[in-house]
């Protein structure tokens, strides 16, 4: 199955809600699946909806490689196998909500820091039409959270609480440098004020 062409942010198709699916799915649904997952290994992404190939249709694919995962959250955390999720909703199971990079293949080039929920509960339908029903954590949230909102309309700028965290992808690690220096710097000066009130 050939890639297809990812949209980009700025394609009305990006910006309007998918339309639901209704089961038994027929060919035309595993067929999209199979582009789904050929533009996904093309781009080299995670995941990626069904409206980012320009098809307006409540369905989602994701992966969350073991090596990621645990780059994210540490030694102790798994990975996700490949998932197709159609008609997807999301629970949190907690108001806690973390800042996380994200990008997006249809914004290409730019990093954002974006606010997840950090434990929710994802529903929906598989190919078989049967229910799925998965706690997820950390990365894992998140990137179904990303997924998600492009069913809804929405991409990852959007639930940005602070423009200035959103950048080229080739700044981040100058950007990141910068942080650990001013936190570095703040730290001398706090130690030196508490020297002195010693002295």
């Amino acid at each position: 199955m050939a890639a297809k062409e990812i949209l980009k942010m700025g394609h009305p198709l990006l910006r309007r809600p998918a339309a639901t699916l209704e089961p038994p799915f027929g060919d035309d649904i595993f067929e999209l699946v199979e582009e789904m997952r050929a533009s996904l290994e093309a781009a080299g992404g995670v995941g990626l909806a069904a409206p980012q190939i320009g098809v307006s249709k409540s369905l989602v694919i994701f992966e969350v490689p073991e090596d990621r995962v645990r780059m994210e959250e540490g030694e102790t955390a798994s990975g996700v196998p490949s998932t197709v999720l159609i008609n997807p909703k999301i629970t949190p199971l907690s108001d806690e909500t973390a800042l996380g990079w994200e990008g997006c293949l249809s914004v290409p080039g730019l990093r954002g820091l974006v606010p997840r929920f950090t434990h929710i509960r994802y529903e929906g339908l598989g190919l078989d039409g049967r229910p799925i029903s998965i706690e997820a954590r950390g990365f894992h949230a998140r990137v179904v959270q990303h997924e998600c909102d492009h069913l809804l309309g929405i991409l990852y700028p959007e639930r940005m609480t602070d423009m200035r965290y959103l950048m080229f992808e080739s700044e981040v690690p100058r950007f990141m440098e910068s942080l650990r220096e001013a936190a570095a710097a703040r730290e001398a000066t706090a130690a030196n004020a508490e020297g002195e009130r010693r002295d």
